[in-house]
Formats: structure tokens, C-alpha cells, sequence
């Protein structure tokens, strides 16, 4: 498998990720894949020194716990590092920042979104060979960090606060609504290249809120070098294209969805959808 380049080479970065698609492997290097979806964005922009530095937060978090097996001290130890030795925080006062999403500016920063910062705890974890992942609860993103003495669930972004169970009720209230209860499905781990398409669809969304649809394509490029099967990236793909008056690279994307969509009813809109454009190259 190739690795990840110090200098400057998309190319390669985007081989990167499509050698650790083909791994279909739950847990990834998740750090240096974050750092190559970023370069998507940075193209310019060596990683040498990114890559050090979470080599350095992952060897301080080591440091500082020691052999630690109990819960509180490993969650201690990576909020000591990674929120106050290296000052990283949640970014409340401009959220949306496209910044917030990109691991190379979060890392200039120190500040990003919920699922960025923790793709640094999720990095600084396992370098110590400690069990945590990423959860599929709605709308905030959330770790599970386990210890010889059961599990915690850690929110990246208000200071690596462990969450009690009211405390995610009345949170999961707030984004999904008040009749809302919280049920197995929302503890259930996600894969690494989830948490990845999870960072890269916050950054589509944004561009594709200010307008910024040539941009989206990008990032949706990048999302199909993690996830080449997805058909819902290939057809969004394709509508993007449509959109762009791009018919020919439209109908190739949705051609593509089709292949891989098993939903019956998306296949028939998908279908329809590549119809229509043909007959409109016609």
C-alpha cells in the first residue's frame, strides 16, 4: 500500500484513499486519511508537518497516561493533551466555517467541528492501542472511549465532556425534537470511513448551501475515492453535472449509481433521471 505523501501530490493522496477503500476495513489510520481528504481542499500545502503533529499528540497523550487502564484517567489524559497542552477548542463563534471541517486548518486553528476534533481523539486513542470510536448519534458527533472499567461516551467538542445518559436525552431533544428518546440505534459505532464521509459531508453541505456547486463536486470526488460503492455519492454526483450542464459526465455518474443502487425506488428515479438527460444529448 502506498503511503501518505509529505509534499505536495494529489495524486498519490487520492490513491491513498483508494487503497484504504479497498482495505473495507472498520478502522483506518484516520488521522493521516483525514489529512489527505484535506489536501483535497489545500492542494498546495505539504503534510510533513500535520503528520508530525499528530504524531507528537498521540506520543504526549502517551506520556501523560502511562500504562492508564481505567477509564478516567484515559479520558483525562487525552483532554489534558489535545484540549490544553495543544489548546484545541469547539469552534461556537463561526461554526459553519469551511475551516472547521478541513484537518490542516483545524490543526492551524485549533478549533473545527465536533467530528473533526474527534478524529484527534480518535487518533491519540488508538496510538496508545485504546479501544474508541466514533457514534452514529444524530446531529452532534460523539466517541465511545472504552477502559478496564467499562465505557464512556466523550463529546469532542464541549471540552471532551463525558455525557451521562440525561445529558444525551436532553441533547438529542434539542437537535431531533422534543418527543425524541434516545434508543440503541443512537450508541451504535460507526466505521472510520463513516466519520471521514461524515467531516467531507459537513464541507459539501456548506458549499453547496453558498451556492459553491462546482466546489461540492470536489468534495464528493473525494468522498467517492473512500466510498466507491455508495450509490447515493455517484447520483449526486450526476445531478450536480446535470446541473452544471455537464450532461456527459451527468449521465456517466448516474449510469454509475444505477449499477449499485439495490432500492427500487431510487433506482426508478435514478433511472428516470438518466433517461431524460439522454434524450436531451439526443
Amino acid at each position: 500500500m502506498s503511503g501518505l505523501p509529505d509534499s505536495f501530490d494529489l495524486d498519490q493522496c487520492a490513491r491513498y484513499l483508494r487503497e484504504l477503500a479497498a482495505i473495507a476495513s472498520p478502522v483506518l489510520p484516520i488521522g493521516e486519511a483525514a489529512l489527505a481528504l484535506a489536501s483535497f481542499e489545500r492542494p498546495r500545502v505539504g503534510l510533513a508537518r500535520y503528520r508530525q503533529h499528530l504524531t507528537s499528540i498521540g506520543r504526549d497523550v502517551g506520556r501523560y497516561a502511562g500504562a492508564a487502564a481505567d477509564l478516567p484517567d484515559r479520558a483525562h489524559a487525552l483532554n489534558e493533551i489535545i484540549l490544553l497542552k495543544y489548546g484545541y477548542s469547539g469552534d461556537e463563534l463561526t461554526y459553519d466555517d469551511l475551516q472547521n471541517a478541513n484537518l490542516m486548518r483545524v490543526i492551524d486553528r485549533r478549533r473545527g467541528l465536533p467530528v473533526a476534533l474527534g478524529i484527534l481523539y480518535l487518533h491519540a486513542g488508538r496510538a496508545q492501542g485504546w479501544e474508541i470510536v466514533g457514534l452514529a448519534f444524530p446531529g452532534h458527533f460523539l466517541l465511545r472511549l472504552e477502559g478496564r472499567d467499562g465505557s464512556c461516551i466523550l463529546d469532542p467538542f464541549h471540552e471532551g465532556a463525558v455525557k451521562s445518559a440525561a445529558e444525551l436525552r436532553a441533547l438529542l431533544k434539542s437537535i431531533a425534537g422534543a418527543e425524541r428518546e434516545l434508543s440503541a440505534t443512537d450508541y451504535v459505532a460507526v466505521s472510520d470511513c463513516d466519520v471521514l464521509l461524515r467531516l467531507q459531508n459537513n464541507i459539501k453541505l456548506r458549499l453547496l448551501e453558498a451556492g459553491g456547486r462546482e466546489a461540492a463536486l470536489a468534495v464528493i470526488e473525494s468522498m467517492l475515492a473512500m466510498a466507491p460503492d455508495r450509490a447515493e455519492f455517484w447520483r449526486e454526483q450526476g445531478t450536480l453535472n446535470a446541473a452544471l450542464g455537464n450532461l456527459g459526465a451527468a449521465i456517466r455518474s448516474l449510469e454509475a449509481s444505477l449499477a449499485r443502487e439495490r432500492d427500487s425506488t431510487r433506482r426508478f428515479a435514478t433511472a428516470a433521471l438518466l433517461q431524460e438527460l439522454k434524450t436531451r444529448l439526443q
